[in-house]
């Protein structure tokens, strides 16, 4: 007998046998079964989702967080694919920065910072390759192992300069996935834009090294920033505006009130209601100092995260109408505050609804030489 005809014969058999179990089961199906079986247990549960929460959640959190590298992407969805429990302890622990107040991956570069507290980051500059580079922690480690979270290159043109902004410190090529915008200055070093590469920040992986040959340019104006000129070269820090283009006024203020009276005096006197569109950009300005007449210098509290007086040193706060019906820590809570500690080192601490990589931008700039500016 032939393989083949064996294969034909097994395969009558079989089709014999599926149709008696069809016909038997078409007769008794109208029968009630003895004891019901509830489809849990036939599904094999994993060893793993006997663990106790308390140790689940230490895994998953020793896996998310890293000082010194970023997380690999694939780690985390392999904690979440274990088991139901696994899966909901990782969604708990990997939230956006706004929720956990942590960056996670790469893109949370691009997201708001948490509400409560601010996220606290250090600055390095070297001077003999025009590079800053960003790092998550409160200051400068002895090991010198710190979360790189961004780096930027100042490029120097006929009219201007950039700084280039990227994932890696190594590699600030446009052409490459590390890159994730870059900061432009004006003749004058007065005038400032942000642009965000959608590209790079959208598909950044937890490898930041690996490159992509050709990227669509897909940059939009994420904000621009102004330094006031200093005609009168009077003595002070410098004076700046940051116009946030793609931050609505109403993410800083809770219930604003939407309208607005102003009495206009002259010949004939009016009541002028105008309506304020919580919509438009929202605007950061300098907290304003003051001035200590023992040290003889401006003063800023800055909660002991800057230790060297410096003209670069700044707050910013969100500039909101006085007619609208914000409350006063609105006015006064610092969302960006910048500052010098040390040779070469400065601090940045940011919160919502900056992100990270607008935080870095806006103070780069004050890398940038502004004599006009100084006093």
């Amino acid at each position: 007998m032939s393989f083949k005809s064996i294969l034909r014969d097994l395969k009558e058999v079989r089709d014999g046998l599926g149709g008696i179990s069809k016909r038997t089961w078409s007769k008794s199906s109208h029968i009630a079964p003895d004891h019901t079986v509830t489809p849990s247990e036939n599904i094999p549960q994993s060893p793993w989702a006997s663990l106790p929460p308390e140790l689940l959640h230490e895994i998953v959190r020793r896996v998310e967080e890293s000082e010194a590298a970023w997380p690999a992407r694939a780690a985390v969805v392999s904690c979440a694919s274990v088991c139901k429990s696994w899966r909901g302890i990782t969604m708990e622990t990997v939230r956006v920065p706004e929720q956990c107040g942590k960056l996670t991956f790469p893109i949370s570069l691009k997201q708001p910072g948490p509400r409560d507290l601010p996220i606290q980051c250090f600055i390095k500059r070297n001077r003999a390759t025009a590079t800053y580079i960003l790092y998550y922690g409160l200051m400068p480690s002895e090991t010198e192992k710190d979360k790189l979270l961004l780096a930027a290159r100042r490029v120097r043109r006929a009219t201007c300069t950039d700084f280039v902004i990227s994932l890696s410190a190594k590699n600030f090529s446009r052409r490459s996935s590390t890159y994730v915008g870059k900061l432009r200055s004006g003749f004058l070093g007065t005038k400032f834009t942000i642009y965000d590469n959608q590209t790079a920040s959208s598909t950044a992986q937890a490898q930041p090294k690996q490159a992509s040959p050709k990227l669509p340019a897909t940059s939009y104006t994420s904000g621009s920033i102004t330094y006031e000129l200093n005609v009168l070269r009077t003595r002070g820090p410098r004076r700046m505006h940051c116009v946030m283009d793609s931050i609505p006024l109403s993410s800083v203020i809770s219930e604003p009130s939407l309208v607005k009276e102003e009495v206009y005096s002259g010949e004939t006197s009016s009541t002028h209601k105008e309506n304020i569109s919580l919509d438009q950009p929202l605007v950061l300005k300098n907290k304003s100092p003051r001035w200590h007449e023992q040290l003889q210098c401006w003063c800023l509290n800055f909660k002991g995260r800057v230790t060297v007086a410096s003209v670069k040193n700044f707050q910013l706060v969100a500039d909101i109408d006085p007619s609208l019906d914000a409350l006063p820590e609105e006015h006064e809570r610092v969302i960006l505050q910048f500052g010098k500690i040390g040779k070469d080192i400065f601090t940045m601490d940011y919160r919502y609804p900056l992100s990270a990589f607008q935080a870095f931008a806006i103070c780069i700039s004050s890398f940038d030489t502004k004599p006009a500016c100084e006093g």
